[in-house]
């Protein structure tokens, strides 16, 4: 079922169902307010009887003309029977109208049972006990209130009519509302289903709507709609990105594999099987760090610790030295006195370890003597500034454009091994952390790379 048809049917159904039950309740409450009041009216004129039969006895049968043309312009349709302390009858109207249960309610009444109400048919009878000036009496009346059923018949068209209108006006309003109600969700409905996730242009569902839910869910939905482009676009880029960025790599491999192959010099062959372990270690450290980035950017948090850099450097630099223990890296700060909590940092531990060890590496690969420089800058309260220097062949200006671009090698690497993914991956990871790299060089011969930490 439609919501729009729920919402016509329940909403309709519960207001006319309440309605039909007040009314009723209404017709119903009247009903005894007839039955009650004409008892009444019954009771009174049994106690107005019993007074003039007191009063005149003598004249009971005269008086009992009388009455009956008092009973004519009261009730039209009524019988009396008034008996005395012994239940002897002492009156009774002339009226034709007969009572079939007057020894039955006779016998029940007595002073502990001074009321007794019951039916016969549309005809409402009582029997009473009543005590007056030491003398005891019990009367039987019935009755038949045309003026009340009259009146009761006619509260009852009355209230059918006003039945009848409220159901034409609860369909109507509630057709009116179910369609104010159902339009935005028909028109996300229809955007849903018009919505073509292989399309490259994100499309975003827009309905007008004053409802706080639906503009909440109409935002929510929009917000799904654009992960789902991002991560359908990253997974497409990604699958792209990677066969292409790999594709280069191993294609090298390969060749030098083929290369190594025809090789007959063994000191030769031992150099190209470093030359080729090294860059497999390099293909395996940028496998690594795109599995981490490909996670991060399709949704999946990151895994953050809390870390001194200085030690993440040392930590670098110490398994460094296992491969080139001839390389001396010279770690200095500035200032010589400082808050060490500006050293401290919340990252992922792997992905800036991987960053700095790139960094590293190159200075050890293009330095042109065995040693290079860590400066570790805390002069400044909101970053830290690590600057890793070494002497060498440095990139010229027009090259330096382009150094973090793709598979870029610049004319100082051309005897140097490496796949030219390096520098984009150690940019792409100090950009997720909000950290900063560049490259200077400021002297002839010397190459400076900085990195800037923002502390929080």
């Amino acid at each position: 079922m439609k919501l729009r048809n729920k919402i016509l049917f329940y909403f309709s159904s519960t207001v006319i169902a309440l309605t039909a039950i007040t009314l009723v309740a209404i017709f119903w409450i009247s009903s005894a307010f007839r039955e009650e009041s004409f008892q009444q009216q019954q009771y009174q004129k049994i106690k107005y009887t019993i007074t003039l039969l007191k009063e005149h006895q003598e004249q009971a049968e005269q008086l009992s003309m009388l009455l009956d043309e008092q009973d004519i312009r009261d009730f039209y349709d009524e019988k009396l029977f008034i008996y005395d302390s012994n239940k002897t009858e002492i009156f009774e109207s002339v009226d034709s109208l007969e009572i079939f249960k007057t020894n039955t309610l006779l016998s029940q009444l007595s002073p502990s049972m001074r009321w007794i109400e019951t039916k016969e048919g549309r005809y409402d009878i009582i029997g009473v006990y009543y005590e007056t000036k030491g003398k005891a009496y019990y009367a039987i009346s019935k009755a038949y209130d045309a003026q009340g059923y009259d009146n009761n018949s006619f509260l009852g068209r009355i209230l059918i009519i006003i039945f009848l209108a409220m159901v034409i006006m609860v369909l109507l309003i509630s057709l009116y509302l179910s369609n104010i109600i159902a339009q935005p969700i028909d028109q996300l409905t229809t955007g849903i289903n018009e919505y073509e996730p292989t399309k490259d242009d994100l499309q975003v569902i827009e309905f007008k709507t004053t409802t706080y839910e639906l503009q909440n869910l109409k935002n929510k939905f929009n917000e799904l709609l654009q992960k789902s482009h991002e991560y359908m676009s990253f997974q497409k880029n990604t699958i792209h990105h990677i066969s292409h960025e790999l594709k280069t790599p191993i294609a090298i491999l390969v060749s030098e594999l083929e290369r190594l192959k025809t090789e007959t010099d063994i000191s030769a062959m031992q150099l190209r099987a470093e030359q080729l372990s090294q860059k497999a270690a390099s293909l395996g450290d940028i496998i690594s760090a795109l599995l981490q980035i490909s996670k991060l950017e399709s949704g999946q948090q990151l895994h953050m610790q809390t870390f001194r850099i200085d030690e993440l450097l040392f930590d670098i630099i110490a398994g460094l030295n296992i491969v080139k223990p001839e390389f001396n890296f010279d770690i200095q700060y500035i200032p010589e006195q400082f808050d060490e909590s500006l050293l401290v940092l919340h990252a992922n531990k792997m992905l800036v370890q991987q960053a700095f060890q790139n960094l590293l590496i190159n200075a050890i690969h293009y330095a042109d003597q065995e040693k290079a420089t860590v400066l570790i800058d805390a002069r400044q309260e909101k970053e830290i500034r690590i600057i890793i220097s070494n002497s060498g062949h440095t990139i010229s200006l027009d090259e330096q454009q382009y150094i973090f671009n793709y598979f870029f090698r610049g004319k100082n690497s051309q005897h140097i091994s490496g796949f030219g993914l390096g520098l984009v991956f150690t940019q792409k990871i100090f950009s997720i952390h909000h950290a900063q790299i560049k490259y200077r060089s400021e002297a002839p011969g010397m190459n400076h790379f900085e990195v800037s930490f923002p502390l929080h």
